[in-house]
């Protein structure tokens, strides 16, 4: 009987295997399994948009599915998974160049200075920048009619770009092309440039009553899906697209959300092999944050007459509501707590969309023509959520008081409001600087979403540079620099304004 080798059937079961493995590698596939996250806005329709369920639609997103899938019985053929990630459109070059995506597809527009900047696909969309109006505005007939009007755009677009060259214009730019024809719809602005798709998408569907398109493209102009320079993602996403190209799924998928025959698209996209002047290097970052100050320190003027109005506001009002949640009548004491919880329970940018978008729109489906200025807009909304918070600090340094005080203030014979007024007010004022302080440092920073609705304040004015250089670093980094020096001075400011409403500390520091 022959002795049992273990040792030799061991290895010929380890040269089996390997030799297993070595045919199946010959066929696999090495994208399959592999997730490509690709960042897009949500808020282009019909490109990109999310549908009643939550869930993404949209001719760029049906494209972006296509290519993921293999072609029938080719096995070397793309195969991935998509992952997308909804980012701000102004967001998303960013994105790119910090590799926190893999790719993006969002209707972005190729260009000379953004192919220096990232790589794009061969083009997969023909589209054209158009004017939009309201139906009843018979000046606006083309380009030349633009000027010295006020143009609604959305940040970081080549229609923003376009706007600029428009003499004597005034730009209003919005984070999303809805919120920039919304401005369109409730008067605001003379006019929307924006993708021609898009704007008819929107008139078709009826979502925007009264709006018309100006019958001529003021452009020509491709989409392409981006992706970070020397990706290895572009080659497979250029293969994907060359095949639904020739498969037909590409002409089904644009039947499918424009109801005509695709036009002819160029192989290669038009500004291949683009660099940019070199790497960043910290002389030339420190450059970039210099030359982008005045600009900014322009933004944070405007950030401070913000802050200033709307706390003088919220302070006049809280101070109300807090005496008002502390009286003995319940109905007005429910009203004011309902108007705090209110306040303090919804997103501030919420009520900045609620105020400047909703009530005009409100109104003028009543009938009414209504429209709200920016500055106006944003005081009001700053100054109603800082009342709310303002109101429970006031009711607190109130009810800090020792109630011992407003009986002997009674005892004097002052009724309740000279005892408000001469005696516990005063008190309780000196105890609420430290928390209003913090008040008025949120809403400092806090002014930073009234950019949603074209205020340039200090963020926009920074969203405005990088659209035009994409550094992004560098001018945000700008950015927190103004905001730690505004915040440190106020701090600084509410610091000394406690010493001197403070007689004992005040006394200490002389006596010192």
């Amino acid at each position: 009987m022959a002795k049992f080798d273990f040792g030799r059937w061991l290895r010929w079961c380890v040269v089996i295997s390997f030799s297993c493995l070595l045919l199946a590698g010959c066929g696999v596939n090495h994208s399959a399994g592999k997730t490509l996250r690709v960042a897009t806005e949500p808020a282009f329709p019909p490109f990109e948009f999310q549908g009643k369920g939550g869930e993404l639609q949209g001719f760029s997103i049906d494209l972006m599915n296509a290519l993921a899938k293999p072609a029938v019985g080719i096995a070397s053929s793309a195969n991935f998974k998509v992952d997308f990630q909804s980012l701000p459109f102004d967001g998303i070059i960013p994105a790119l160049q910090a590799k926190t995506v893999d790719a993006a597809i969002s209707s972005i527009t190729i260009t000379q200075e953004r192919a220096k900047t990232i790589s794009f696909s061969r083009p997969y969309f023909k589209a054209g920048l158009a004017i939009a109006i309201r139906a009843d505005n018979q000046n606006i007939t083309g380009f030349d009619s633009l000027k010295n009007k006020k143009i609604a755009v959305q940040i970081g677009t080549t229609g923003a770009a376009k706007a600029k060259s428009i003499p004597g214009v005034q730009i209003r730019s919005f984070d999303s092309a809805p919120l920039a024809l919304q401005e369109l719809f409730n008067g605001n602005v003379d006019a929307v440039i924006n993708d021609a798709p898009v704007t008819l998408y929107a008139i078709n569907t009826g979502n925007l009553q009264g709006i018309k398109i100006v019958q001529q493209l003021l452009t020509e102009e491709f989409y392409g899906i981006a992706t970070a320079k020397n990706s290895p993602n572009l080659a497979l996403i250029n293969d994907g697209l060359d095949r639904v190209l020739k498969n037909g799924t590409y002409s089904q998928i644009y039947q499918k959300w424009f109801k005509a025959e695709p036009p002819s698209l160029p192989a290669k996209s038009p500004f291949e092999n683009q660099t940019n002047a070199g790497t960043p290097k910290v002389l030339t970052s420190i450059g970039v944050i210099l030359q982008a100050f005045p600009t900014l320190l322009q933004g944070a003027l405007v950030t401070l007459q913000l802050t200033i109005i709307s706390v003088v506001f919220g302070l006049i009002g809280g101070s109300l509501i807090g005496i008002i949640r502390l009286s003995h009548i319940a109905p007005v004491r429910w009203v004011a707590r309902a108007y705090v919880d209110f306040f303090r329970g919804t997103p501030l940018l919420l009520q900045i969309f609620m105020i400047y978008f909703g009530l005009p729109a409100i109104l003028q489906e009543l009938g009414l023509t209504f429209s709200f200025d920016r500055l106006t807009a944003g005081v009001i909304a700053l100054s109603l959520n800082s009342a709310a918070y303002i109101a429970e600090i006031v009711r607190g340094g109130i009810q800090s008081i020792e109630p011992g005080q407003a009986e002997a203030a009674q005892s004097l014979g002052l009724n309740s409001v000279q005892i408000m007024s001469y005696v516990i007010f005063p008190q309780a004022f000196r105890r609420m600087i430290p928390p209003l302080g913090n008040e008025f440092i949120s809403l400092l920073k806090d002014t930073s979403l009234v950019s949603v609705i074209g205020f340039e304040e200090l963020v926009r004015k920074g969203q405005l540079i990088i659209a035009d250089n994409y550094r992004t670093f560098e001018i945000y980094v700008g950015v927190a620099v103004i905001y730690l020096c505004l915040t440190l001075l106020s701090s600084q400011a509410f610091s000394r304004l406690e010493v001197w409403m403070n007689p004992v500390k005040r006394r200490k520091k002389y006596d010192t």
